[in-house]
């Protein structure tokens, strides 16, 4: 049975009592501060591992009370689910050739499941239309024990723990820089397309996915735009309009426009 960590802000789950694709047990080394996420996760030396780092930071006073509140309050949808409630790691192959890169986990999506962009719309429109570019083996993300696989992409996020409206500070920004800095090293013999969903993810590639795969940062920078193309050394960035509800409800981002840059994708990492 998964075990409950009360807190004196809220709960989530305790590392390695039974969640499913739990990365981390009661030995993982814990972040407690922004220090701490730069020598953790340098010291990371495989993705599984740097999984398991990222899952249990508690760098963040501010995102760790929001994410574990919101793992006691709950949506009343789902108040009869037990939460994850802590900061959610990368999905996807460690020898992926496309990476979708993020803003941040849902309250009540990924800060629920555990898995990015599961059990959200968001992640109903991503995960159908991966489904349809042949990079996932079903079209819905609805748990962690679903079985959904992806095939040559690894999904993340630049903040990796739900933030308030969705918006984290500068500081929250900085401080989980260096999880994802150490993902693109890791990632770094394989991957050649980086696909950011939205400006925010657009503007954090030049200060993470740059620097973690070596590539220089071109001046001006290339302005964000949906199927902007910038091609790096080794990396071609393309951008998609985020696939949040906001765009999707609106039809500034359509399936078709989604299948088209992820068909691009799929072409450049071929």
């Amino acid at each position: 049975m998964v075990e409950i960590e009360r807190t004196a802000h809220g709960s989530h789950v305790r590392p390695g009592t039974g969640w499913p694709g739990d990365p981390a047990d009661a030995g993982t080394p814990v972040a407690v501060d922004a220090a701490d996420t730069v020598t953790l996760a340098a010291g990371a030396v495989d993705v599984p591992g740097l999984d398991g780092r990222v899952s249990v930071c508690r760098a963040c006073p501010r995102l760790v009370s929001w994410r574990e509140r919101v793992a006691v309050e709950k949506r009343a949808s789902f108040a009869d689910q037990t939460y994850w409630g802590r900061p959610v790691p990368g999905f996807g192959p460690a020898d992926a050739r496309i990476v979708i890169l993020g803003l941040a986990p849902a309250a009540n999506g990924a800060n629920r499941t555990g898995r990015m962009f599961t059990g959200d719309r968001s992640g109903d429109v991503l995960y159908a239309a991966l489904h349809r570019a042949g990079l996932a083996s079903a079209p819905t993300a609805t748990s962690a024990d679903d079985g959904l696989t992806l095939y040559g992409t690894r999904i993340f996020s630049a903040v990796r723990c739900a933030p308030p409206a969705n918006k984290p500070t500068p500081a929250e920004r900085d401080a989980c820089l260096p999880w994802q800095v150490r993902e693109f090293e890791l990632l770094r013999p394989s991957v050649r397309v980086v696909l950011a969903l939205g400006k925010f993810a657009w503007d954090a590639y030049w200060r993470i996915g740059a620097a973690g795969l070596g590539e220089p940062v071109p001046r001006p920078r290339p302005a964000f735009g949906h199927g902007a193309e910038y091609v790096g050394e080794t990396i071609t960035l393309l951008g998609c309009y985020h696939v949040s509800q906001q765009n999707t409800f609106t039809g500034t981002l359509t399936p078709t426009m989604l299948d088209q840059v992820l068909a691009r994708a799929r072409e450049l990492a071929s």
